[in-house]
């Protein structure tokens, strides 16, 4: 099995301080990092470790739905999917995951039933779980 690296170069203190995250196994990217930023509404330009989680879940959740809409039998047209992860108090406490598919051969409620079956089987819902609380919101575009 494939592992994946990924590299953070830190200068300073923790509120003054920046870093870089290199994505190092695919090479597409250096991104910058900041704690004032990170815990900021604005996010001014820099990614932080809740937006790489959140791009993670996303990516995950919709390679684990294709695989389960076509065991439900149904097929797989598009999927959009955004994960939200929110961090309070210095930790992460919620994780909101919304997708609208397109889809062959499934009714709102199978696309609803593979949908949970893919946010409960995705090895980053798995890595995920010590997180209070994972909800999601799917639903069928017409």
């Amino acid at each position: 099995m494939p592992t994946r690296t990924a590299r953070t170069a830190w200068n300073g203190t923790l509120q003054e301080g920046s870093g870089q995250v290199e994505l190092s196994s695919s090479k597409v990217g250096t991104f910058d990092v900041s704690f004032p930023k990170r815990t900021a509404e604005e996010a001014g330009g820099t990614t932080s470790p809740e937006e790489l989680i959140a791009a993670a879940h996303s990516a995950c959740f919709s390679m684990a739905l294709s695989s389960e809409v076509a065991k439900a039998g149904g097929t797989p047209q598009a999927f959009e999917v955004s994960a939200d992860v929110t961090l309070d108090a210095g930790s992460i406490t919620r994780i909101h995951l919304t997708v609208r598919g397109e889809v062959e051969g499934l009714d709102a409620a199978g696309f609803e039933k593979a949908a949970q079956a893919a946010k409960a089987g995705c090895p980053v819902s798995k890595a995920l779980a010590a997180v209070p609380e994972i909800t999601l919101d799917a639903a069928l575009e017409s």
